[in-house]
């Protein structure tokens, strides 16, 4: 097999079984690789509703992408696939970094991991070399510990991917860590592991991956090189990292601070990427497998109390999330709260999210002292701000076991209307740091998002203008490039539409998705041909779109199973009846009247119910989903 090495590996943690099956050929057509591969295990493991996150027939699944582990730029990008635990619906979160090439050079296309161990264990794989280990001498170890010893253990070129204490206590915010640098960190796959009392998994191979075209996949590789290496947005990426845009993004007035209360901050350059530049903290700029634009940082404290603290980071959404969200001005202080969670193995935006929450209901007076164990929470508070992340991490206390369950069921128990200042939507996960009030399609990408509302399913960069590139998409998407501005809520939905289809195949590819929706030097047409010439499949670019449209509407699928039906698709009752703090756009909101034209334009387009958001059984056998769409039926969820 060419492209893809053609074998799936399964592991039952609870019978030690260990199988490989082969990689169905219709499937490499249809659903292309990684994520797209993955929601098709996990809808045929999981469809059943009964099965919940933490359920033993739960599976998760790794998935690298089709090319990852070739020569393709920037294509080291992995998907993990489960029934989520932060919203009990689909999850699907993405890691870059070396593990998932090292997956494919051991032979395998995805790995998928059923039931329970007994007790706690790790999977180690080399090559057709696959076993459960013992993982009693790790349980409790924090990252750096894990990696130090598999690394002892089974060498130093071997990978790892692992869980840290957060993970192995259920926190909902706990993040899948893949190295020191990456992380799958949304949505609470962590806790899942955690569940499965599955601490890591170690990685080595040898295997090489056959390309059908070696002439044509190396002349299309070289053409997208050249292409990302002229692109007026990478250049910034490597010297800034995603942190090099919070200076900007703050004199739009669309930096969120203190729980979404303000959108400005003044003197914000300390939590910047330049700031980390000019401090010296910045020592090394760090790529994924294969990428050629180096956008992770890889920070160090030199001096004073603090010195030696070090880890990957931090990027915009941590200096976002942990500094400016609890008003953290300050680079040392977010630096710390950063490898805090990276050490721990916690997702640093929900995490940053769920303190601001509870900052801002201390302030209310519906979180007592007794609540917080006695932390006098407040902004800017860098102590009490590590105390109550390191409590939520460990659910340690009262304060950490409200925390520690995220803000959907913590405002559940708190009760009081805590849930119109909790930065959420109805499915439940915490907020990623995009001001939505400001820009319209990513309001719209967040609110359908299936996973809960974050960037990270359908990046809508392109709608800010801020790049020759992105007007030209723009224009061609709309037909004016008028419409390149994020304050329109015209042509937001076939925006998003486009948005949609083209992330799914950039990691179903397994190519990291800033080089086709935040710079554009990968696109469907030469991700199209580089498929061809690596697997022999004939792919054109409409084939793959319609491929990432066949995705969505299955990713979508799951959640009907799950009783989502359109009033999931909102935005947190914040951003959606508080106007914005500030700026040109002060008093600007995500309203429901907004919210419902740009939605009911988004179903006519996917060909979905209005009422309902559910798809069609039209829509589903138009997609070749003809059996999801009987299934659908069976639990009466198909539209009327």
């Amino acid at each position: 097999m060419y492209g893809h090495q053609g074998q799936i590996l399964h592991v039952d943690l609870k019978t030690g079984k260990i199988w490989t099956e082969n990689l169905p050929e219709e499937w490499r057509q249809i659903y292309v690789g990684s994520r797209g591969i993955n929601a098709k295990l996990l809808w045929d493991y999981c469809k059943d509703p009964e099965i919940t996150w933490d359920d033993p027939r739960n599976v998760i699944i790794y998935g690298p992408g089709a090319l990852t582990g070739t020569t393709a730029p920037a294509s080291g990008r992995t998907s993990v696939t489960t029934v989520g635990c932060t919203t009990g619906m689909y999850l699907k979160s993405n890691t870059g970094g070396h593990w998932g090439a090292e997956l494919k050079f051991a032979g395998y296309d995805h790995l998928v991991v059923h039931e329970i161990a007994d007790s706690p264990s790790y999977i180690h794989i080399e090559n057709d070399h696959v076993e459960i280990k013992d993982a009693s001498g790790l349980w409790g170890k924090d990252i750096i510990e894990t990696d130090t010893l598999l690394k002892k253990w089974h060498g130093e070129d071997s990978r790892g991917l692992y869980i840290g204490p957060a993970g192995e206590r259920l926190v909902r915010a706990a993040s899948i860590q893949c190295s020191l640098y990456h992380a799958a960190g949304r949505g609470g796959g962590a806790a899942v592991m955690g569940k499965k009392n599955l601490k890591a998994i170690s990685v080595r191979g040898t295997q090489p991956i056959k390309i059908k075209d070696p002439k044509k996949f190396a002349e299309v590789a070289k053409e997208m090189r050249e292409l990302l290496r002229a692109d007026s947005g990478a250049q910034s990426l490597h010297e800034f990292g995603t942190s090099g845009s919070i200076a900007g993004v703050n004199e739009l007035h669309a930096f969120p601070g203190r729980n979404w209360q303000t959108g400005y901050t003044p003197n914000v350059h300390p939590i910047t990427g330049q700031a980390l530049n000019e401090k010296g903290y910045l020592k090394r700029r760090v790529a994924c497998f294969g990428c050629t634009i180096g956008c992770h940082r890889y920070s160090v404290i030199d001096e004073g109390p603090n010195a030696g603290i070090a880890s990957g980071g931090p990027e915009y959404e941590t200096f976002g999330a942990l500094g400016n969200g609890p008003g953290i001005i300050d680079t040392e202080g977010v630096l710390l709260l950063n490898e805090l969670c990276n050490r721990i193995g916690l997702d640093t935006i929900s995490a940053g999210t769920i303190v601001q929450w509870a900052i801002e209901s201390y302030e209310r007076g519906v979180l007592t002292k007794e609540d917080t164990d006695g932390l006098e929470l407040g902004w800017g508070k860098l102590e009490e701000t590590i105390k109550a992340v390191e409590k939520m991490a460990l659910r340690d206390g009262k304060l950490g076991e409200l925390l520690g369950d995220g803000l959907k069921i913590a405002t559940k128990k708190v009760g009081k209307d805590s849930y119109k200042w909790a930065i959420m939507n109805a499915k439940g996960l915490e907020q990623s740091n995009v001001e939505t009030r400001s820009a319209k399609a990513y309001a719209l990408a967040f609110a359908v998002n299936p996973r809960g509302n974050d960037h990270l399913m359908t990046e809508t960069f392109a709608e800010f203008g801020a790049s020759p590139e992105a007007v030209e998409l723009i224009e061609k998407l709309t037909g004016d490039k008028k419409w390149a501005s994020p304050h329109f809520t015209e042509y937001r939905a076939e925006i998003v539409r486009w948005h949609e289809d083209c992330y799914e195949i950039t990691e179903a590819l397994g190519f990291c998705v800033f080089t086709s929706t935040a710079a554009y030097g990968v696109n469907p047409d030469n991700m199209a041909r580089l498929y061809s010439a690596a697997t022999g499949l004939k792919m054109s670019e409409e084939e793959l779109m319609l491929s990432g449209r066949r995705v969505v509407t299955l990713e979508k699928a799951f959640n009907v199973t799950r009783g989502a039906t359109r009033e999931h698709d909102n935005l947190p009752w914040r951003l959606m009846h508080e106007g914005a703090a500030s700026g040109p756009l002060k008093g600007e909101m995500n309203s429901p009247e907004e919210l419902k034209e740009m939605l009911d334009k988004y179903y006519t387009l996917h060909e979905w119910d209005l009422k309902t958001s559910w798809p069609l059984k039209a829509t589903y056998e138009k997609l070749g989903l003809k059996e999801v769409a009987d299934y659908l039926a069976n639990l009466g969820k198909l539209p009327q």
